[in-house]
């Protein structure tokens, strides 16, 4: 599987963006895609996923009610809204070909995408 991430940039404090990622190659039928964060000098973390077929969607507490997540099982995109400077990091689209619920969704991706930098300025 390949994954195609495409968005980011850079916005002022309160601004939106939108990410967009699109899988090609070997697609399950069943699947989750989502999307992770990272800073210089920390661990890469969750940011919200979602599973196919009607599946289930999961956020990280700190990006729920500004972040929303959709996708059909080829391409997940993430609208971010009302964005604060700690969310600036290069974000990284992922997959993996099982649907999950809940914590589950939170790791354990088999294939990731090229990272597309979002800044946001004070």
């Amino acid at each position: 599987v390949q994954l195609q991430a495409s968005g980011g940039g850079t916005v002022q404090a309160g601004g939106s963006l939108r990410l967009s990622c699109a899988a090609s190659g070997d697609i399950s039928y069943g699947n989750t895609m989502g999307w992770f964060r990272q800073t210089p000098g920390k661990e890469r973390e969750f940011v919200a996923a979602k599973s196919s077929s009607g599946g289930n969607t999961v956020y990280a507490d700190s990006v729920k009610g500004r972040f929303t997540i959709s996708g059909d099982g080829h391409t997940v995109t993430l609208k971010l809204n009302d964005l604060k400077p700690e969310d600036t990091a290069v974000y990284y689209c992922a997959y993996k070909n099982r649907r999950c619920v809940g914590s589950a969704c939170t790791s354990g991706y088999d294939y990731w995408g090229q990272g597309t930098q979002v800044t946001v300025s004070s």
